[in-house]
């Protein structure tokens, strides 16, 4: 069993806090004053200067380092949270970024122009300020400067935590002295090499404020004791409540006893004597776990094998299946009771291991503060980002997946659906624009969607445009349904001229394809003048799906369960081939696809077909089969690269006998099939 590099794990925690980061300052830009959001973006650099440190990242501690000292001017106030000033702080945090995951990219010109440009701002800021005292800003130790008392508690180092990185903060700060203190240190055969039992004695200049060091020690004031005596004669200052002051401050010793560690520990009174350090903890019993494994709430694993332990449920899904089946053919129950039994154990694995590759949407839907954030700026357009439903959750391979579909719709809201503030306050619009990004259960699928209040999309000029590049003849009739999704053509775009942002007709495409291939539709909903609305419909799973087997000549196949609303019968007398191939469902009619004739199937016809009748979008489509054999659970296997060209599935599955069925994609297989409905339908359709 390996175990995961510790820098890999810095790399993971940097990106947690660089989101952390990122999302702060987001929020920063919109509450300026609000000193909550300030300590968060303190704590999240000051923990990854210290890990970067830690871990070997030198680069990464020096320009957070640089990156921090700036930003503590907003955290004493000296300096407002301007807009300018979060731009350029997210720019830093970017350039951290390429630090931890590209070193050698990281050019450090790069990095000195987003500190040059940062001090400029500060510094133009603090030349405002100068002529008044900061406000809230702690007092300055007397002429003399502090001497400070540190006693970490003995398992400090198992927790993770290095005192030495914390020694070089205070050198930052200008300590003259740093003196270790030895005095709780056992003898040799009572040493444990893992529990820290030195303490240090620094002492600072003047002009360093009690805030300044006890920020230093703002993550592990629960695991030490800190005394801050003013030096110069003044009144000991007491240790704030949020770092508890366990010992008195340390008495005056004499020259000769501070050389000396046993008589600098014979004159300490006894309350100010270090505890000593707390005994190991007992090795566990035999099969038991230990407490810090009680405690745990979550465990980091490797993405690779959670993939492959869905692998392996989906193996023994089709074995069981199998087992099922042959159990079904044999008299004996006891095999009939282990086949139940064994079938229920693999039901519950299953929803397990599906349950732990289910994440939350809303660690997706975060990233996309940023891209909003920077269009609105370039392009000059106040824009307002909302999100709904972030707790809905997504197979981890469907999101990962989801991002750069996401990232096109959006761009092009903005820059194609959200108006300039001037033309928006020509129709009584608000000035700033507003995009709403949501996702919702809907059954077994999930509806991601992109909304603007935008212009709307115009069907005139989108079907003009398809007309000039050939897509369709002119006078043929449109839904404009169909007309809108022209926009999803290859190198398709109504844009008069080719900017940074849009102009060529890639993204949409790169949109259709990459949905299409998690097994997902898109609709488009508009209204002129008020907005337009794109919603992804995705399955919750990529792995293990719900499905209705049929049988089709001598073949079988799987139709996915979410997208059938119902079955039944064709009636006797639209069995043959005919012309008018609708269906009269409760008043509505229906068009249906003979899938008998789409793949070829030889022979007669089953005397007694039935239809499926399954939706895509708004369109409700049937598709009649011989036979509807009955639900089943499907463990989807891709097709090999030789059935790239094949469109009208999307995988297959191994069935319970050994032989192969193949997945419907009933998406494509409506469109493609559109040919093969009545013209009645194709024309109101």
């Amino acid at each position: 069993m390996t175990s995961l590099n510790p820098v890999d794990v810095f790399r993971m925690e940097a990106d947690e806090l660089l989101a952390c980061l990122e999302t702060t300052l987001l929020d920063l830009g919109e509450k300026p004053q609000d000193r909550a959001l300030i300590d968060t973006a303190f704590r999240a650099l000051h923990t990854i200067k210290g890990s970067g440190a830690m871990f070997g990242f030198e680069r990464v501690a020096a320009f957070t380092h640089d990156f921090e000292t700036a930003f503590d001017l907003v955290r004493q106030g000296r300096v407002p949270a301007s807009v300018d000033l979060v731009n350029v702080a997210l720019s830093a945090k970017d350039y951290i970024r390429l630090l931890i995951e590209d070193p050698d990219g990281a050019e450090p010109i790069f990095g000195q122009a987003i500190l040059d440009e940062l001090s400029g701002l500060v510094g133009r800021a603090t030349g405002r300020a100068e002529a008044a005292p900061a406000p809230g800003a702690a007092p300055v130790a007397g002429a003399a400067g502090w001497r400070v008392g540190i006693a970490f508690a003995p398992d400090i180092l198992r927790n993770g935590t290095n005192p030495l990185a914390l020694l070089d903060d205070l050198r930052d700060l200008g300590a003259r002295t740093i003196v270790p203190r030895l005095d709780a240190v056992p003898d040799l055969a009572a040493l444990d090499p893992e529990a820290l039992s030195i303490g240090w004695e620094v002492t600072l200049p003047a002009g360093v404020t009690r805030e300044a060091i006890e920020d230093v020690f703002l993550f592990v004031q629960d695991e030490m004791t800190l005394t801050l005596t003013p030096l110069g004669g003044e009144a000991a200052m007491p240790v704030p409540a949020e770092i508890p002051a366990q010992v008195p401050p340390e008495p005056v010793v004499t020259e000769e006893a501070a050389a000396d560690p046993v008589a600098r520990l014979a004159a300490m009174p006894p309350a100010a004597r270090p505890a000593p350090p707390a005994p190991p903890p007992p090795e566990p019993r035999a099969g038991a776990r230990r407490s810090e494994e009680r405690t745990a709430s979550t465990v980091r694993v490797e993405a690779g094998r959670l993939d492959e332990l869905m692998d392996r449920v989906g193996e023994l899904v089709i074995a069981q299946a199998r087992l099922s089946q042959l159990a079904g053919l044999h008299a004996d129950s006891g095999i009939k009771t282990v086949a139940e039994e064994i079938e229920r154990l693999s039901a519950r694995l299953r929803d397990t291991t599906m349950s732990i590759r289910m994440v939350p949407i809303g660690a997706l839907f975060g990233r996309f503060r940023r891209l909003v954030h920077d269009l609105s700026r370039d392009l000059g357009k106040p824009v307002d980002f909302v999100t709904e439903g972030e707790e809905t959750e997504l197979d981890k391979t469907v999101i990962e997946r989801l991002a750069d579909p996401l990232v096109h719709l959006i761009r092009n809201a903005i820059d194609h659906g959200i108006e300039d503030p001037g033309q928006r306050a020509g129709t009584a619009k608000d000035p700033t624009g507003r995009i709403t990004l949501s996702a919702e259960h809907a059954g077994a699928q999930v509806r991601v969607s992109v909304r603007d209040d935008g212009a709307g999309l115009d069907a005139a000029r989108i079907r003009a445009k398809a007309e000039e590049k050939g897509l369709v003849a002119p006078g043929a009739v449109l839904t404009d349904q169909q007309v809108y999704q022209f926009l999803f053509a290859p190198g398709f775009s109504t844009a008069a001229t080719i900017s940074a942002l849009s102009g060529r007709g890639v993204g949409m495409d790169v949109v259709k394809k990459t949905i299409e291939g998690l097994r997902g539709t898109i609709d488009i909903a508009t209204v002129p003048g008020a907005g337009t609305t794109v919603t992804l419909r995705l399955p919750l799973t990529l792995a293990i799906i719900e499905g209705l087997l049929i049988r089709v000549g001598e073949g079988r196949y799987v139709v996915p369960l979410s997208a059938v609303e119902e079955c039944v019968e064709l009636p006797e007398n639209d069995r043959a081939s005919r012309g008018r191939d609708f269906l009269n469902i409760r008043g509505a009619l229906v068009p249906f696809l003979r899938l008998r004739s789409l793949f070829d199937a030889e022979g007669e016809p089953d005397p007694y077909q039935k239809v499926i009748i399954v939706s895509v979008g708004a369109t409700r489509v049937g598709l009649v089969a011989d036979q509807i054999i009955g639900n089943h659970q499907t463990v989807i296997k891709s097709l090999s690269k030789l059935h790239a060209d094949v469109t009208t599935f999307s995988g297959a599955t191994i069935l319970g006998d050994g032989t192969a069925a193949l997945i419907i994609d009933v998406g494509r297989l409506v469109t493609g099939g559109h040919a093969e409905l009545p013209r009645e339908y194709q024309e109101v359709a």
